[in-house]
């Protein structure tokens, strides 16, 4: 009778630590389902698609830090096409005005409006002046906050007459500000100077 009992405990132990073994196996597979679950997910998440021209673009998210080069750099040259871009035309020029002064800080505006006072957007449109910018290259300095920078580019005055090349030289300090529809990157443009801006060479048209 108590080998019978013993082998009958014996069976209830096998079965107990059959039991534990599914159990704490069961545990392990959830979890590591649940790890790999979570990592598909967050992979998932830092890939957008972005509907243009009726094709599906992939956008792919990264942290700011990794596109803060990249990011300044193209803020900086938005603020110059939108400042150095005029046309004989005052809504033009109001509205490129308009979309420059909200990436920069006063300033910005001190230098416009002293153009102003000149009577330098008057002769543009009465003398029928188109002015562009190419933005030959950008120094940035992303070791110190804010970040300093120099921007070096060149400017084409279309004239009846003659289109003069001009030789331009700024510098200012980006900070970090909010991001909005107004200022996609997030940046704003602190103590912007004009260092240099002389005449290359002028052609007659």
């Amino acid at each position: 009778m108590f080998p019978r009992s013993k082998g009958i405990e014996r069976s209830f132990q096998y079965i107990r630590l059959i039991t534990l073994v599914t159990v704490i196996g069961c545990l392990l597979f959830a979890g590591f389902v649940v790890l790999i679950s979570n990592r598909a997910v967050s992979h998932s998440q830092q890939r957008v698609y972005v509907l243009a021209a009726g094709k599906a673009l992939e956008a792919v998210a990264a942290d700011r830090r990794e596109n803060i080069p990249a990011e300044a750099r193209d803020h900086i040259r938005s603020f110059h096409q939108f400042f150095f871009s005029l046309d004989p035309d005052e809504k033009v020029i109001r509205a490129n005005l308009a979309r420059a002064l909200y990436l920069a800080d006063a300033s910005a505006f001190r230098v416009s409006d002293n153009l102003k006072e000149n009577g330098y957007y008057s002769s543009v449109v009465a003398g029928n002046i188109s002015q562009e910018i190419a933005v030959d290259s950008i120094i940035l300095d992303t070791d110190s906050y804010p970040f300093h920078f120099r921007c070096y580019a060149t400017e084409r005055i279309i004239r009846p007459t003659s289109i003069a090349t001009r030789y331009l030289l700024t510098e200012g300090w980006l900070r970090n500000t909010s991001r909005s529809d107004n200022n996609p990157h997030g940046f704003l443009i602190e103590r912007w100077t004009i260092l240099d801006n002389h005449d290359l060479r002028v052609e007659s048209r």
